[in-house]
């Protein structure tokens, strides 16, 4: 690796990747890379995954899914790291050695596995679902970590442990910053706007997949919830619905959501929607196209992956040695 800084990320091969995946995790990936200025890794984090039950074949069928999406949506293999966190065994023995040095409150405190909890019950890779996270990103020297807003308290959690281990057995790790968009941070659900976008949500009306065929994409945005009222006006306080629409039309075009108010300033919803799902189509009609021909090149994507395994098995190797030899192993 340069002195460049580095860049890590990754999306559970879970659910189906959708518009809030896309617009508020792999378009900032796609800034970095594009920039020039950074090492990237992108990886496929099949082993946070499984701290929820799966079915083994969809699990199989979805890790060469998300990783197919990340290449359509032009993360470009020459320009950045792309793997499986499986593949690298170094991920799962960091995670352990971090395991040893973190406070059992700071995992009860963590919020996401409260909510989970209630949900899938009190699993222990869940709990632990942060230590590996942080195995991921202190494994690679990462300097900025983009992600969504509901993971910035494991990048925090990270950076704890990091600084507890440095000062326990000296400057070993990084600190990484986290980096997060404004406006795409938090794409709300079409059937509710005052909950997040899901891929694991239980009514496919929720999200619009990256992969939805255009008739479905016009279904689930004229069924989309809207507000009381028939003013399309950006208020996230009075009208979340209509402003979460707003937000994804904007992020998809390029046009000011001022702008979008003035357009549509004497129209109706059902105009707006019929537009805002057009908008959406043509956007990611690039990647669907892109996807179709990489799922019949099955051989291409499997030296991407094992290209990026090798890459990734070198920096993991060699850090996962420093980590041993400061701790006291042979």
């Amino acid at each position: 690796m340069t002195s460049k800084k580095t860049i890590f990320s990754g999306i559970q091969p879970s659910g189906n990747l959708h518009i809030g995946n896309y617009l508020g995790a792999v378009q900032q990936w796609l800034k970095f890379q594009n920039s020039g200025e950074y090492n990237n890794i992108f990886c496929i984090v099949d082993e946070h995954a499984i701290t929820i039950p799966q079915d083994p074949k969809i699990l199989r069928k979805k890790i060469i899914e998300i990783t197919l999406i990340y290449l359509a949506s032009g993360i470009d293999p020459e320009k950045s790291l792309v793997f499986i966190q499986s593949h690298i065994p170094e991920h799962a023995e960091l995670a352990w050695i971090l395991n040893t040095i973190t406070p059992l409150g700071e995992l009860q405190r963590m919020t996401q596995f409260k909510d989970k909890a209630k949900e899938k019950g009190l699993l222990a890779g869940l709990f632990n679902y942060p230590v590996l996270m942080a195995g991921d990103i202190l494994l690679y020297d990462t300097d900025i970590v983009p992600v969504g807003e509901d993971q910035i308290q494991h990048v925090e959690f990270t950076r704890m442990i990091a600084k507890k281990f440095n000062n326990q057995y000296g400057k070993t790790f990084k600190i990484p910053e986290v980096s997060i968009i404004k406006e795409g941070k938090r794409i709300m659900g079409l059937d509710d706007p005052k909950k997040k976008m899901s891929k694991s949500a239980s009514s496919t009306k929720n999200y619009i997949a990256i992969l939805d065929e255009p008739d479905i994409i016009r279904k689930k945005i004229s069924s989309a919830v809207t507000d009381s009222d028939n003013e399309i006006k950006f208020d996230e306080k009075n009208k979340p619905a209509i402003s979460n629409l707003l937000n994804i039309y904007s992020l998809f075009s390029d046009a000011d959501i001022k702008e979008l108010e003035k357009e549509y300033q004497s129209k109706d919803y059902s105009i707006f929607k019929k537009n805002l799902a057009e908008i959406i189509i043509n956007a990611l009609k690039p990647i669907q196209d892109k996807y179709k021909e990489l799922e019949n090149n099955p051989s291409y994507v499997e030296k991407i992956l094992k290209d990026g395994e090798i890459k990734a098995k070198e920096i993991a190797c060699k850090k996962l040695s420093e980590i041993k030899q400061k701790i006291g192993f042979i």
